[in-house]
Protein backbone atom coordinates (compact mmCIF):
# COMPACT_ATOMS: atom_id res chain seq x y z
CA UNK A 1 0.00 0.00 0.00
CA UNK A 2 1.31 3.37 -0.86
CA UNK A 3 2.30 5.62 2.27
CA UNK A 4 0.18 8.51 1.61
CA UNK A 5 -2.50 7.42 -0.52
CA UNK A 6 -5.12 5.39 1.45
CA UNK A 7 -6.02 2.58 -1.10
CA UNK A 8 -3.49 0.38 -3.33
CA UNK A 9 -2.47 0.52 -6.54
CA UNK A 10 -4.63 -1.64 -8.87
CA UNK A 11 -2.98 -0.44 -12.17
CA UNK A 12 0.58 -0.30 -13.72
CA UNK A 13 1.94 2.90 -14.35
CA UNK A 14 1.61 4.39 -17.82
CA UNK A 15 3.64 4.07 -20.78
CA UNK A 16 4.59 7.34 -22.72
CA UNK A 17 3.61 7.99 -25.87
CA UNK A 18 6.10 9.75 -27.45
CA UNK A 19 9.97 8.70 -27.65
CA UNK A 20 11.53 10.65 -24.87
CA UNK A 21 15.74 11.38 -24.82
CA UNK A 22 17.73 9.84 -21.98
CA UNK A 23 17.06 12.85 -19.88
CA UNK A 24 13.80 12.31 -19.69
CA UNK A 25 13.27 8.64 -19.53
CA UNK A 26 16.56 9.11 -16.18
CA UNK A 27 14.14 11.80 -14.89
CA UNK A 28 10.67 9.87 -15.38
CA UNK A 29 12.62 6.32 -13.71
CA UNK A 30 13.71 8.79 -10.60
CA UNK A 31 10.08 10.40 -10.33
CA UNK A 32 8.17 7.02 -10.33
CA UNK A 33 10.81 5.40 -7.87
CA UNK A 34 9.84 7.85 -5.49
CA UNK A 35 6.05 8.52 -6.10
CA UNK A 36 5.07 4.89 -6.59
CA UNK A 37 6.02 3.77 -2.84
CA UNK A 38 4.65 7.08 -1.82
CA UNK A 39 1.80 7.46 -3.61
CA UNK A 40 1.19 4.77 -5.75
CA UNK A 41 1.69 6.98 -8.76
CA UNK A 42 0.72 5.61 -12.15
CA UNK A 43 2.76 8.48 -14.03
CA UNK A 44 0.10 10.31 -15.70
CA UNK A 45 1.86 13.46 -16.33
CA UNK A 46 -0.77 15.42 -15.25
CA UNK A 47 0.53 15.52 -11.03
CA UNK A 48 -1.92 16.92 -9.22
CA UNK A 49 -0.85 15.67 -5.31
CA UNK A 50 -0.33 19.39 -4.26
CA UNK A 51 -4.20 19.95 -4.65
CA UNK A 52 -5.84 16.71 -3.33
CA UNK A 53 -3.99 16.83 -0.42
CA UNK A 54 -1.31 13.71 -1.33
CA UNK A 55 -3.66 11.60 -2.18
CA UNK A 56 -3.37 10.51 -6.05
CA UNK A 57 -6.88 11.11 -7.85
CA UNK A 58 -5.92 8.28 -10.19
CA UNK A 59 -6.41 6.04 -7.40
CA UNK A 60 -10.26 6.16 -8.50
CA UNK A 61 -11.37 3.60 -11.14
CA UNK A 62 -13.00 6.22 -12.36
CA UNK A 63 -9.74 8.30 -12.64
CA UNK A 64 -12.09 11.36 -11.32
CA UNK A 65 -9.89 14.76 -11.28
CA UNK A 66 -12.27 16.93 -9.80
CA UNK A 67 -13.99 15.39 -6.70
CA UNK A 68 -16.03 12.44 -6.39
CA UNK A 69 -19.17 10.29 -8.09
CA UNK A 70 -22.56 10.46 -6.97
CA UNK A 71 -22.11 6.87 -5.21
CA UNK A 72 -19.27 7.96 -2.82
CA UNK A 73 -19.18 6.49 0.38
CA UNK A 74 -17.31 6.37 3.55
CA UNK A 75 -16.81 3.07 3.45
CA UNK A 76 -15.80 2.14 -0.09
CA UNK A 77 -15.72 2.59 -3.85
CA UNK A 78 -19.17 1.21 -5.36
CA UNK A 79 -16.68 0.08 -8.48
CA UNK A 80 -14.44 -1.54 -5.96
CA UNK A 81 -15.62 -2.18 -2.78
CA UNK A 82 -11.92 -4.19 -1.76
CA UNK A 83 -10.46 -0.15 -1.47
CA UNK A 84 -11.75 2.92 0.01
CA UNK A 85 -13.67 5.92 -1.94
CA UNK A 86 -10.72 8.14 -2.86
CA UNK A 87 -12.04 11.02 -3.38
CA UNK A 88 -14.11 10.60 0.29
CA UNK A 89 -10.26 10.39 1.40
CA UNK A 90 -9.20 13.25 -0.53
CA UNK A 91 -12.35 15.12 0.99
CA UNK A 92 -11.01 14.31 4.63
CA UNK A 93 -8.03 15.07 4.87
CA UNK A 94 -8.22 18.55 3.02
CA UNK A 95 -11.10 19.33 5.45
CA UNK A 96 -8.54 18.02 8.49
CA UNK A 97 -6.09 20.07 7.35
CA UNK A 98 -7.86 23.50 6.40
CA UNK A 99 -7.58 23.24 2.85
CA UNK A 100 -10.94 21.85 1.64
CA UNK A 101 -11.28 25.60 -0.76
CA UNK A 102 -8.21 24.14 -2.78
CA UNK A 103 -10.87 21.86 -4.07
CA UNK A 104 -12.96 24.31 -5.94
CA UNK A 105 -10.06 24.42 -8.43
CA UNK A 106 -11.55 23.49 -11.97
CA UNK A 107 -9.04 20.98 -12.76
CA UNK A 108 -7.92 19.63 -16.41
CA UNK A 109 -8.84 16.14 -18.50
CA UNK A 110 -5.48 14.36 -19.19
CA UNK A 111 -3.45 15.75 -21.09
CA UNK A 112 -2.59 12.50 -23.10
CA UNK A 113 0.80 13.65 -24.85
CA UNK A 114 2.18 13.95 -21.07
CA UNK A 115 0.61 10.63 -19.89
CA UNK A 116 3.47 8.09 -19.03
CA UNK A 117 6.10 11.12 -18.82
CA UNK A 118 7.52 12.69 -15.90
CA UNK A 119 5.72 15.81 -14.25
CA UNK A 120 9.02 17.40 -12.54
CA UNK A 121 10.59 18.30 -15.48
CA UNK A 122 7.54 20.72 -15.93
CA UNK A 123 7.77 21.92 -12.58
CA UNK A 124 12.18 22.78 -12.79
CA UNK A 125 11.52 24.57 -16.22
CA UNK A 126 8.84 26.55 -14.58
CA UNK A 127 10.82 27.38 -11.83
CA UNK A 128 13.67 27.62 -13.64
CA UNK A 129 12.05 31.07 -15.49
CA UNK A 130 11.22 32.28 -12.42
CA UNK A 131 14.28 32.62 -10.86
CA UNK A 132 16.28 30.86 -8.10
CA UNK A 133 16.75 34.31 -6.20
CA UNK A 134 13.03 35.13 -6.40
CA UNK A 135 11.25 31.59 -5.44
CA UNK A 136 13.83 31.82 -1.95
CA UNK A 137 12.47 35.35 -1.10
CA UNK A 138 9.05 34.62 -1.69
CA UNK A 139 9.24 31.33 0.43
CA UNK A 140 11.14 33.34 3.25
CA UNK A 141 8.32 35.05 3.99
CA UNK A 142 4.66 33.83 4.91
CA UNK A 143 2.72 36.42 3.04
CA UNK A 144 4.27 35.46 -0.36
CA UNK A 145 4.90 32.20 0.29
CA UNK A 146 1.30 30.84 -1.11
CA UNK A 147 2.12 33.39 -4.27
CA UNK A 148 5.28 31.90 -5.04
CA UNK A 149 4.24 28.15 -4.68
CA UNK A 150 1.17 28.80 -7.07
CA UNK A 151 3.93 30.62 -9.64
CA UNK A 152 5.45 28.22 -9.94
CA UNK A 153 2.63 24.91 -10.05
CA UNK A 154 -0.34 26.47 -11.63
CA UNK A 155 0.90 26.79 -14.94
CA UNK A 156 1.66 23.12 -14.68
CA UNK A 157 -1.61 22.35 -13.41
CA UNK A 158 -3.48 24.68 -15.53
CA UNK A 159 -2.30 24.75 -18.97
CA UNK A 160 -3.40 27.51 -21.79
CA UNK A 161 -5.88 25.58 -23.53
CA UNK A 162 -7.78 25.10 -20.01
CA UNK A 163 -6.96 28.50 -17.17
CA UNK A 164 -9.48 26.31 -14.48
CA UNK A 165 -10.14 28.29 -11.77
CA UNK A 166 -12.38 28.41 -8.40
CA UNK A 167 -14.58 31.61 -9.13
CA UNK A 168 -18.44 32.00 -9.76
CA UNK A 169 -18.71 32.43 -13.60
CA UNK A 170 -22.40 33.66 -14.32
CA UNK A 171 -23.95 33.18 -17.44
CA UNK A 172 -23.23 35.51 -20.47
CA UNK A 173 -26.61 35.92 -21.63
CA UNK A 174 -29.60 37.75 -20.37
CA UNK A 175 -32.63 36.23 -22.11
CA UNK A 176 -33.99 32.50 -20.79
CA UNK A 177 -32.70 29.65 -23.17
CA UNK A 178 -34.90 27.39 -22.72
CA UNK A 179 -39.38 27.41 -21.42
CA UNK A 180 -37.76 25.96 -18.48
CA UNK A 181 -35.41 28.33 -17.40
CA UNK A 182 -38.18 31.11 -18.03
CA UNK A 183 -40.45 29.41 -15.79
CA UNK A 184 -37.70 28.91 -13.25
CA UNK A 185 -36.84 32.30 -13.25
CA UNK A 186 -40.36 33.13 -12.89
CA UNK A 187 -40.43 31.76 -9.34
CA UNK A 188 -42.37 28.77 -10.88
CA UNK A 189 -42.45 25.98 -8.59
CA UNK A 190 -42.28 23.42 -11.22
CA UNK A 191 -42.44 19.02 -12.09
CA UNK A 192 -39.92 17.75 -14.30
CA UNK A 193 -39.72 13.99 -14.77
CA UNK A 194 -38.15 11.25 -16.31
CA UNK A 195 -38.91 8.67 -19.53
CA UNK A 196 -37.60 5.56 -20.05
CA UNK A 197 -35.62 5.32 -23.19
CA UNK A 198 -36.91 2.08 -24.85
CA UNK A 199 -34.74 -0.47 -25.88
CA UNK A 200 -35.65 -0.91 -29.04
CA UNK A 201 -35.83 1.38 -32.21
CA UNK A 202 -39.74 1.64 -31.87
CA UNK A 203 -40.72 4.54 -30.73
CA UNK A 204 -44.14 4.20 -30.40
CA UNK A 205 -44.49 4.04 -26.77
CA UNK A 206 -41.81 6.27 -26.07
CA UNK A 207 -44.51 8.99 -28.67
CA UNK A 208 -47.46 7.94 -25.98
CA UNK A 209 -45.29 8.21 -22.58
CA UNK A 210 -44.20 12.07 -23.57
CA UNK A 211 -47.97 12.35 -24.39
CA UNK A 212 -49.18 11.31 -21.66
CA UNK A 213 -46.79 13.40 -19.30
CA UNK A 214 -46.32 16.48 -21.26
CA UNK A 215 -49.29 18.44 -20.14
CA UNK A 216 -48.22 17.96 -16.10
CA UNK A 217 -44.08 18.41 -16.45
CA UNK A 218 -42.15 21.82 -17.80
CA UNK A 219 -39.88 19.45 -18.81
CA UNK A 220 -39.09 15.58 -20.35
CA UNK A 221 -35.69 14.17 -19.12
CA UNK A 222 -33.99 10.87 -20.95
CA UNK A 223 -31.55 9.47 -19.67
CA UNK A 224 -28.27 8.70 -20.93
CA UNK A 225 -27.32 4.54 -20.95
CA UNK A 226 -28.42 4.27 -17.51
CA UNK A 227 -26.80 1.64 -15.15
CA UNK A 228 -24.26 1.95 -18.54
CA UNK A 229 -26.96 -0.49 -20.47
CA UNK A 230 -27.87 0.60 -23.97
CA UNK A 231 -30.85 1.89 -24.89
CA UNK A 232 -32.22 4.69 -27.39
CA UNK A 233 -30.14 7.63 -27.26
CA UNK A 234 -30.48 10.70 -24.97
CA UNK A 235 -30.19 12.95 -27.92
CA UNK A 236 -32.58 10.78 -30.11
CA UNK A 237 -35.12 10.56 -27.45
CA UNK A 238 -35.59 14.84 -27.05
CA UNK A 239 -35.92 14.75 -31.25
CA UNK A 240 -38.73 12.50 -30.94
CA UNK A 241 -39.85 14.82 -27.83
CA UNK A 242 -39.33 18.04 -29.67
CA UNK A 243 -41.79 16.30 -32.68
CA UNK A 244 -44.41 15.68 -30.03
CA UNK A 245 -43.99 19.95 -28.87
CA UNK A 246 -42.88 18.86 -25.23
CA UNK A 247 -39.61 20.68 -23.87
CA UNK A 248 -36.67 17.59 -23.85
CA UNK A 249 -33.60 17.50 -20.77
CA UNK A 250 -30.66 16.02 -22.76
CA UNK A 251 -28.55 14.29 -20.69
CA UNK A 252 -25.39 13.61 -21.71
CA UNK A 253 -22.84 10.85 -19.96
CA UNK A 254 -18.90 11.84 -19.51
CA UNK A 255 -18.63 7.52 -19.31
CA UNK A 256 -18.59 6.70 -23.06
CA UNK A 257 -17.35 10.12 -24.37
CA UNK A 258 -14.24 11.87 -25.33
CA UNK A 259 -13.70 15.74 -24.97
CA UNK A 260 -13.98 15.73 -28.63
CA UNK A 261 -17.25 14.36 -28.81
CA UNK A 262 -18.95 16.15 -26.21
CA UNK A 263 -18.06 19.31 -28.25
CA UNK A 264 -19.45 17.93 -31.32
CA UNK A 265 -22.52 16.84 -29.99
CA UNK A 266 -23.50 20.18 -28.32
CA UNK A 267 -23.14 21.52 -31.78
CA UNK A 268 -25.63 18.66 -32.95
CA UNK A 269 -27.94 19.01 -30.54
CA UNK A 270 -28.37 22.77 -30.28
CA UNK A 271 -28.60 22.68 -33.81
CA UNK A 272 -31.71 20.58 -33.47
CA UNK A 273 -33.28 23.00 -31.03
CA UNK A 274 -32.31 21.24 -28.12
CA UNK A 275 -31.91 23.80 -25.01
CA UNK A 276 -31.70 21.56 -21.72
CA UNK A 277 -28.48 19.74 -21.15
CA UNK A 278 -27.95 17.69 -18.06
CA UNK A 279 -23.98 16.95 -17.39
CA UNK A 280 -23.35 13.53 -15.50
CA UNK A 281 -20.30 11.73 -15.32
CA UNK A 282 -21.94 8.53 -15.63
CA UNK A 283 -22.69 4.99 -13.81
CA UNK A 284 -19.43 2.86 -13.79
CA UNK A 285 -19.72 -0.12 -16.61
CA UNK A 286 -19.24 -2.26 -13.71
CA UNK A 287 -23.51 -1.73 -12.77
CA UNK A 288 -23.73 -3.14 -16.60
CA UNK A 289 -24.56 -6.79 -17.73
CA UNK A 290 -21.65 -8.59 -19.32
CA UNK A 291 -19.90 -8.34 -21.45
CA UNK A 292 -18.56 -5.07 -20.29
CA UNK A 293 -17.71 -1.72 -21.87
CA UNK A 294 -13.64 -0.68 -20.88
CA UNK A 295 -13.62 0.13 -17.63
CA UNK A 296 -10.83 2.55 -17.51
CA UNK A 297 -10.54 6.07 -16.56
CA UNK A 298 -13.51 8.80 -18.41
CA UNK A 299 -11.67 11.00 -20.75
CA UNK A 300 -13.65 13.65 -18.50
CA UNK A 301 -16.03 13.88 -16.05
CA UNK A 302 -19.39 16.27 -14.80
CA UNK A 303 -17.26 19.06 -13.89
CA UNK A 304 -14.94 18.95 -16.71
CA UNK A 305 -17.93 19.16 -19.36
CA UNK A 306 -19.73 22.09 -17.47
CA UNK A 307 -16.59 23.44 -17.76
CA UNK A 308 -15.92 23.21 -21.47
CA UNK A 309 -20.06 23.67 -22.13
CA UNK A 310 -20.00 26.95 -20.75
CA UNK A 311 -16.77 28.30 -22.82
CA UNK A 312 -18.48 27.12 -25.85
CA UNK A 313 -21.52 28.52 -25.00
CA UNK A 314 -20.35 32.24 -23.11
CA UNK A 315 -17.21 32.31 -25.05
CA UNK A 316 -17.80 31.16 -28.74
CA UNK A 317 -14.58 29.06 -28.08
CA UNK A 318 -13.42 25.45 -28.48
CA UNK A 319 -11.46 23.51 -26.53
CA UNK A 320 -8.61 23.97 -28.66
CA UNK A 321 -9.02 27.71 -29.03
CA UNK A 322 -10.86 27.76 -32.41
CA UNK A 323 -13.77 30.37 -32.90
CA UNK A 324 -17.18 29.52 -33.04
CA UNK A 325 -19.20 31.96 -35.32
CA UNK A 326 -22.72 31.07 -33.97
CA UNK A 327 -21.86 29.58 -30.02
CA UNK A 328 -24.69 26.84 -29.03
CA UNK A 329 -27.56 28.23 -26.55
CA UNK A 330 -28.13 26.27 -23.67
CA UNK A 331 -29.69 25.95 -19.94
CA UNK A 332 -26.77 24.08 -18.44
CA UNK A 333 -27.59 21.38 -15.45
CA UNK A 334 -25.84 18.71 -13.60
CA UNK A 335 -27.21 15.87 -11.10
CA UNK A 336 -26.48 16.34 -7.06
CA UNK A 337 -26.27 14.17 -4.33
CA UNK A 338 -27.62 14.96 -1.16
CA UNK A 339 -26.92 11.70 0.97
CA UNK A 340 -23.23 11.08 -0.93
CA UNK A 341 -20.42 10.47 1.53
CA UNK A 342 -21.02 13.55 3.91
CA UNK A 343 -22.92 16.98 3.30
CA UNK A 344 -20.42 19.13 3.81
CA UNK A 345 -18.40 17.04 1.41
CA UNK A 346 -21.03 17.25 -1.30
CA UNK A 347 -21.92 20.82 -1.14
CA UNK A 348 -18.52 21.99 -1.86
CA UNK A 349 -19.04 19.14 -4.50
CA UNK A 350 -22.12 21.15 -5.94
CA UNK A 351 -20.30 24.62 -5.30
CA UNK A 352 -17.45 23.64 -7.91
CA UNK A 353 -20.23 22.51 -10.38
CA UNK A 354 -21.91 25.94 -10.27
CA UNK A 355 -18.58 27.62 -10.74
CA UNK A 356 -18.01 25.40 -13.51
CA UNK A 357 -21.48 26.36 -15.20
CA UNK A 358 -24.54 24.23 -13.05
CA UNK A 359 -27.63 26.62 -13.62
CA UNK A 360 -30.11 23.84 -12.47
CA UNK A 361 -28.99 20.56 -10.41
CA UNK A 362 -31.70 17.55 -10.53
CA UNK A 363 -30.37 15.63 -7.47
CA UNK A 364 -30.57 12.05 -6.71
CA UNK A 365 -33.74 10.26 -4.63
CA UNK A 366 -34.52 11.82 -1.52
CA UNK A 367 -36.71 9.60 1.08
CA UNK A 368 -35.07 12.06 4.04
CA UNK A 369 -36.44 15.30 4.16
CA UNK A 370 -34.53 15.72 7.05
CA UNK A 371 -31.28 14.81 5.71
CA UNK A 372 -31.81 17.09 2.79
CA UNK A 373 -32.03 19.91 4.89
CA UNK A 374 -28.54 19.30 6.24
CA UNK A 375 -27.26 19.47 2.69
CA UNK A 376 -29.24 22.57 1.77
CA UNK A 377 -27.88 24.09 5.00
CA UNK A 378 -24.48 23.24 3.79
CA UNK A 379 -25.29 24.45 0.38
CA UNK A 380 -26.52 27.75 1.92
CA UNK A 381 -23.31 27.97 4.17
CA UNK A 382 -21.46 28.45 0.71
CA UNK A 383 -23.47 31.03 -1.17
CA UNK A 384 -24.60 29.56 -3.55
CA UNK A 385 -28.54 28.73 -3.32
CA UNK A 386 -29.16 31.80 -5.39
CA UNK A 387 -26.85 30.80 -8.15
CA UNK A 388 -28.82 27.56 -9.10
CA UNK A 389 -32.58 25.92 -9.27
CA UNK A 390 -32.92 22.84 -7.81
CA UNK A 391 -34.96 20.16 -8.55
CA UNK A 392 -35.65 17.26 -5.83
CA UNK A 393 -35.53 14.04 -6.91
CA UNK A 394 -38.80 11.82 -5.96
CA UNK A 395 -39.12 8.51 -6.76
CA UNK A 396 -42.65 6.60 -6.70
CA UNK A 397 -41.75 2.61 -5.02
CA UNK A 398 -43.66 0.22 -7.07
CA UNK A 399 -42.55 -2.91 -5.22
CA UNK A 400 -40.94 -4.21 -1.81
CA UNK A 401 -38.36 -5.57 -4.19
CA UNK A 402 -37.71 -2.28 -5.51
CA UNK A 403 -37.23 -0.44 -1.96
CA UNK A 404 -34.87 -3.13 -1.10
CA UNK A 405 -33.03 -2.29 -4.04
CA UNK A 406 -33.09 1.15 -3.59
CA UNK A 407 -32.08 0.62 -0.18
CA UNK A 408 -28.60 -0.82 -1.08
CA UNK A 409 -27.71 1.92 -4.27
CA UNK A 410 -25.09 4.19 -3.03
CA UNK A 411 -26.09 7.59 -2.68
CA UNK A 412 -29.81 6.98 -1.85
CA UNK A 413 -30.81 6.85 1.45
CA UNK A 414 -34.05 5.04 1.83
CA UNK A 415 -34.98 5.41 5.89
CA UNK A 416 -36.02 2.07 7.67
CA UNK A 417 -39.64 3.12 8.31
CA UNK A 418 -40.20 3.17 4.52
CA UNK A 419 -38.82 0.42 3.87
CA UNK A 420 -41.11 -1.07 6.83
CA UNK A 421 -44.12 0.59 5.48
CA UNK A 422 -43.54 -1.35 2.23
CA UNK A 423 -42.84 -4.59 3.74
CA UNK A 424 -46.20 -3.98 5.64
CA UNK A 425 -47.85 -2.71 2.05
CA UNK A 426 -46.36 -6.05 0.54
CA UNK A 427 -48.25 -8.09 2.70
CA UNK A 428 -51.42 -6.43 2.32
CA UNK A 429 -51.24 -6.63 -1.31
CA UNK A 430 -51.16 -2.65 -1.82
CA UNK A 431 -47.57 -2.15 -1.89
CA UNK A 432 -48.24 0.03 -5.50
CA UNK A 433 -50.48 2.57 -3.67
CA UNK A 434 -48.52 2.77 -0.52
CA UNK A 435 -45.33 3.68 -2.57
CA UNK A 436 -47.04 6.92 -4.25
CA UNK A 437 -48.74 8.10 -0.70
CA UNK A 438 -45.03 7.79 0.20
CA UNK A 439 -44.06 9.57 -2.77
CA UNK A 440 -47.22 12.36 -2.22
CA UNK A 441 -46.24 13.15 1.26
CA UNK A 442 -42.16 13.69 0.26
CA UNK A 443 -43.46 15.91 -1.98
CA UNK A 444 -45.66 17.99 0.07
CA UNK A 445 -42.70 18.27 2.33
CA UNK A 446 -40.00 19.27 0.01
CA UNK A 447 -42.53 21.75 -1.40
CA UNK A 448 -42.35 23.12 2.48
CA UNK A 449 -38.22 24.43 0.81
CA UNK A 450 -40.00 26.79 -1.86
CA UNK A 451 -38.26 29.68 -2.27
CA UNK A 452 -35.26 28.35 0.52
CA UNK A 453 -33.79 26.66 -2.15
CA UNK A 454 -36.08 24.24 -3.52
CA UNK A 455 -37.88 25.36 -6.77
CA UNK A 456 -39.22 22.12 -8.23
CA UNK A 457 -39.56 18.24 -7.85
CA UNK A 458 -37.54 15.79 -10.76
CA UNK A 459 -39.79 12.47 -10.72
CA UNK A 460 -37.90 9.33 -11.47
CA UNK A 461 -40.59 7.03 -12.13
CA UNK A 462 -38.01 4.11 -13.07
CA UNK A 463 -39.72 2.45 -15.11
CA UNK A 464 -43.17 3.74 -14.05
CA UNK A 465 -44.08 6.18 -16.28
CA UNK A 466 -47.46 5.99 -16.42
CA UNK A 467 -47.97 6.52 -12.40
CA UNK A 468 -46.67 10.49 -13.33
CA UNK A 469 -49.65 12.19 -14.18
CA UNK A 470 -51.59 10.96 -10.99
CA UNK A 471 -48.82 11.91 -8.64
CA UNK A 472 -48.60 15.92 -10.35
CA UNK A 473 -52.25 15.70 -9.73
CA UNK A 474 -52.83 13.79 -6.55
CA UNK A 475 -49.67 16.39 -5.84
CA UNK A 476 -51.92 19.45 -6.21
CA UNK A 477 -49.61 21.29 -8.92
CA UNK A 478 -51.72 21.30 -11.57
CA UNK A 479 -51.59 24.82 -13.63
CA UNK A 480 -55.12 25.94 -14.53
CA UNK A 481 -53.18 26.88 -17.76
CA UNK A 482 -52.67 24.08 -18.89
CA UNK A 483 -53.30 23.07 -22.55
CA UNK A 484 -54.06 19.70 -24.12
CA UNK A 485 -54.51 19.54 -27.95
CA UNK A 486 -55.17 15.60 -28.03
CA UNK A 487 -59.27 15.31 -27.60
CA UNK A 488 -58.32 11.61 -25.93
CA UNK A 489 -55.95 13.91 -23.83
CA UNK A 490 -58.35 16.37 -22.82
CA UNK A 491 -60.99 13.74 -21.67
CA UNK A 492 -58.80 11.86 -19.68
CA UNK A 493 -57.64 14.87 -18.14
CA UNK A 494 -61.53 16.40 -17.03
CA UNK A 495 -61.86 12.82 -15.20
CA UNK A 496 -58.86 12.91 -13.73
CA UNK A 497 -60.28 16.07 -11.85
CA UNK A 498 -63.84 14.37 -11.26
CA UNK A 499 -61.67 11.76 -9.01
Amino acid sequence: MPGFTPGRRWQPAYSPFQKESFGEHALRVLEYSVKGPLFGCRMCGNCLLAETALICPMECPKGLRNGPCGGSTSEYCYVDESRPCVWYEIYDRSFRWGREDVLLEVLPPLDWEKVGKDSWGAILRNAGRIGVKKIFSGLLFAETRAQTLDGIFRPVRQPDWWQGDSKYHAPAYAEPASDLQRRLAAGEFVFTCEVTPPLSSSTDKLIRNIDMVKPYVAAVNFTDNQSATPRMTSWACSQVAMDQDAEPVLQMSARNRSRGSVQSEIIGATALGIRNVLCVTGDSAKMSPSPRDQMDINDLDAIQMLWVLRRMRDEGKYLDGREIKNPPMFFLGAAASPFSSNPKFQALREQKKVNAGAQFFQTNLIFDVDGMELWLNELAKRNILDKVYILAGVTPIKSLKMAQKLSTIPGVHLPQHILERMEVADHAGNAQEEGVQIALEIIREIKGYDKQGIHGIHLMPIGWDEIVPRIVRDAGFISKDIQINNPARELEYAHSLEK
